[in-house]
């Protein structure tokens, strides 16, 4: 093969530069030019922006906060009220969402963080995820509607793509409501569960409690995100990188303070840096969360969650008319118009018109028939 190239070579050396000239035009006819349409897509999807919504969950004091300014290098709780104990016994559950535009490299996104304040804190916390799969159904309902509205150029994607759940490390497994959480919400979000603040086990407790969570997980059938399969043509980089990812598929993860000077250009920690990969797996779970897999995140909810509550809403709607032939739903239904008196009386009128004609063509068709024979 390497010698039939050299040789092509030493023959397109000895051609004259008229010949190689008319070689090169031939060459530039047969480009079509499609092969530019992944820049066309490129400039569109940069122009256009993205969106990425990230929901945290789990008990005060676990550093959902912390974990979400060190993995956006933002500050988006500098106005957030601490509570006192008082105040925490009587808050309930809430919603609260937390929009920033980030800009890196010339690319746009409209970060949106979904905070739960008062989840777990409660002494009773029987069904206190009630408000938080809400809020996500309802975001779905939103789409829905806007997805069958009219204008559906710009719909708005507020759906909630990922959702970081805590675990406390101070137990010994999932508990209860760890369970009850994650088998209410795994049908409608990608849950990615974190063991907090691991800093405060050995290095053996941490991987005895990860394989504790992880056989948990299997025996009570919970579904979390499942990295996709890494393609045959990727980098070897990329390829380590999806090893690594689904070897350690419970990322530990250690609060942090960031140091006022460097404007979060570290960040800090009392007893360990989080950004050592040997102490806690909060590097990994950023490269997964933003550099590797935030669009499959975004694609697994359009493909999966959402179109599984697309075709619930379309079948209960379904059975529904089937019933009574009305229904309360997202979407409106116009009803069928009925025609008036006029309008019937001029379709009876074309049906005898019709029938005439045709008795007219028959009679002739007879005659004719007759005239033969």
């Amino acid at each position: 093969m390497d010698a039939i190239m050299l040789q092509e070579k030493l023959v397109e050396r000895l051609l004259c530069p008229r010949v190689r000239t008319a070689r090169q035009k031939v060459k530039e006819k047969q480009y079509v030019g499609f092969a530019t349409l992944p820049n066309q897509v490129h400039r569109k999807s940069v122009k256009k922006g993205f969106d990425f919504t990230l929901m945290v969950a789990g008990e005060s004091g676990m550093g959902k906060s912390t974990l979400v300014n060190s993995l956006f290098l933002t500050d988006l709780y500098k106005d957030r009220k601490l509570l006192n104990a008082e105040e925490r016994i009587n808050q309930t559950v809430e919603i609260i969402k937390h929009t920033v535009d980030i800009e890196e490299k010339g690319v746009k996104l409209k970060l949106t963080i979904v905070d739960t304040p008062g989840f777990g804190d409660a002494v009773n916390n029987n069904e206190c995820w009630k408000p938080i799969t809400d809020y996500i159904d309802q975001q779905f309902e939103q789409y829905f509607r806007d997805e069958s509205g009219l204008n559906r150029k710009n719909i708005q994607d507020n759906r909630v793509h990922c959702c970081l759940y805590f675990i406390p490390p101070f137990g010994h497994g999932l508990r209860p409501v760890d369970v009850e959480f994650m088998k209410a919400l795994h049908e409608k979000v990608n849950i990615i569960p974190l063991i907090a603040k691991a800093d405060c086990l050995t290095p053996n407790e941490i991987k005895k409690l990860k394989d504790r969570i992880r056989e948990e997980i299997d025996r009570f059938g919970i579904k979390v995100y499942q990295f996709p399969e890494c393609d045959s043509d990727e980098d070897e980089e990329f390829k380590q990188l999806d090893k690594e990812l689904k070897v350690i598929d419970l990322q530990h993860t250690a609060a942090n303070a960031a140091s006022e000077s460097d404007h979060w250009s570290h960040s800090l920690r009392l007893y360990c840096a989080v950004e050592n990969q040997s102490h806690c797996d909060f590097v990994k779970l950023r490269n997964m969360l933003i550099r590797s897999h935030m669009h499959d995140l975004k694609d697994v909810t359009c493909d999966v969650h959402y179109e599984n509550y697309r075709a619930q809403c379309i079948q209960e709607m379904t059975s529904k008319l089937a019933q009574d032939n009305r229904m309360e739903s997202p979407i409106p239904i116009l009803p069928l118009s009925t025609p008036d008196v006029d309008t019937e009386k001029l379709i009876k009128m074309k049906d005898e018109e019709l029938k005439r004609m045709q008795e007219m063509l028959n009679k002739m068709q007879q005659q004719m028939h007759d005239k033969d024979q």
